[in-house]
């Protein structure tokens, strides 16, 4: 008689614990950063009680870098990081070395290559921080420096000037040319492909599903100058990131046969959850990225592979961009809210159009948070308080691309070297175009 196999939900248990067995610093890893997410969290910032007994403590504190990480983890991690980390992992684990080579590599031919990376960027159109996890995937599978360094520039860019990742992943590319020669001679016999074991069409839309994922669950309201099918997705955003999360767990089962009770299980709770609690869909959301995880750490080969690979980047990349945006928010606050710097120093610095007030606007932008489609109304606040349009033009430029916590996760992949180049070449063009649209539009 043989012994019956045994559940999903046991056999992911065995293996969690033999993880922590054979890896308790990982598991350590995890632990810590899934405190300081929870803390970041549930930080009850805005209550007399809390402000009252941090100022108490430290009166010298400024509260924006609580605050401001309080609204980060609470609206950006769950919606956009932890997404982009899956994706980043999956890059990894089920897009072949061969294929990023070949499209993206430093032997590619140049045109296709900046081409996929600049309209990749602007297909996706996040933040700073989001495009991160991304960017890294892409980087360390293979892909040429100037490329990737495009497509780092036109997704948080692309809604501003997309010509800027072209030429400034032009440039670096010509800075580092015998690096990435060097490179190069490690790419030949390589041929495009799809991930190990699964047909390219199925990688596709594995990875199609995943970015509607991203792109539905962070659909922005609608304003009065939208067009109505903005405001009709964005009126069916939830359903339409539940459809795709859908059609990823029917991939996932019905064409790469990996188990089907953890993810219907998944399926059920994100149900209940959107049904008892409608006013908060983030819950189903993140019950149904726990779903994924469990399911994929159950499922052993690449399911297993592909959640290692997405732990890495989030450990790598998260304690930074957290601490970044703390440190951030302390110095320049938030939207509506006052950092330890006051905005009214910042529009004083930046009024008329000369050199200077150009540079400082750049690199104000530069070291700045801004979340998606917040750099419009900061713009539209500071030109109220007295800064030039061409100041106010440079910081729209240098803004959305760059940011204190995205700057140190790019110096961890780069290097420091090329992370300093990377982020002189957006303020300098920031800085020029602003200069050049204040002479004529004053």
């Amino acid at each position: 008689m043989t012994n019956p196999s045994p559940s999903p939900i046991a056999a992911w248990w065995v293996r969690l614990r033999q993880a922590r067995q054979e890896n308790p610093t990982e598991v350590r890893w995890l632990a810590a950063m899934l405190g300081l997410f929870l803390l970041a969290f549930f930080l009850p910032v805005g209550t007399a009680r809390f402000d009252n007994a941090v100022l108490e403590g430290l009166a010298l504190l400024n509260l924006e870098g609580l605050a401001l990480l309080n609204w980060y983890a609470r609206e950006h991690v769950v919606l956009c990081l932890i997404p982009a980390f899956f994706i980043a992992g999956a890059i990894a684990v089920f897009i072949s070395q061969d294929a990023v080579m070949k499209y993206l590599g430093p032997a590619a031919n140049k045109g296709a290559a900046y081409g996929v990376a600049s309209v990749s960027g602007s297909i996706l159109a996040v933040c700073s921080c989001t495009v991160l996890p991304l960017f890294g995937g892409i980087y360390r599978r293979g892909a040429g420096l100037g490329p990737a360094v495009t497509f780092l520039y036109a997704g948080p860019a692309i809604n501003v000037l997309v010509s800027f990742a072209l030429v400034i992943g032009g440039i670096m590319h010509r800075i580092y040319r015998r690096e990435e020669a060097a490179r190069a001679l490690t790419q030949k016999g390589f041929a495009p492909g799809a991930g190990p074991g699964h047909p390219l069409g199925e990688t596709a839309a594995f990875f199609a599903l995943q970015i509607a994922v991203l792109v539905f669950a962070n659909w922005a309201p609608a304003s009065a100058e939208d067009s109505a099918p903005w405001h009709t997705l964005f009126d069916w955003k939830w359903p339409a990131t539940a459809l795709a999360g859908l059609g990823l767990a029917g991939l996932l089962i019905a064409r790469w046969h990996w188990r089907w009770q953890p993810l219907a299980a998944t399926a059920a709770l994100v149900a209940l959850l959107a049904v008892l609690v409608p006013q908060h869909p983030e819950l189903a959301f993140v019950a149904g990225l726990l779903g994924l995880s469990l399911a994929a750490t159950a499922q052993p080969g690449d399911g297993e592979e592909w959640m290692g690979q997405s732990f890495g980047f989030a450990k790598l990349i998260l304690p930074l961009l957290l601490g970044g945006v703390l440190l951030a928010g302390f110095l320049l606050g938030r939207p509506g809210h006052e950092g330890i710097i006051p905005s009214e120093w910042v529009a004083a610095a930046v009024g008329g159009n000369s050199l200077g007030a150009n540079l400082l606007a750049s690199l104000v932008g530069a070291f700045m948070y801004f979340a998606t489609l917040t750099e419009v109304p900061i713009v539209q606040g500071l030109i109220g308080a007295g800064m030039g349009k061409g100041p106010a033009l440079a910081l729209l430029l240098a803004g959305p691309a760059l940011s204190l916590p995205s700057m140190l996760v790019i110096r961890s992949i780069l290097g420091t070297r090329k992370t300093i180049v990377y982020c002189a070449l957006v303020v300098v063009m920031a800085t020029l175009t602003g200069v050049i649209f204040g002479t004529f539009f004053q």
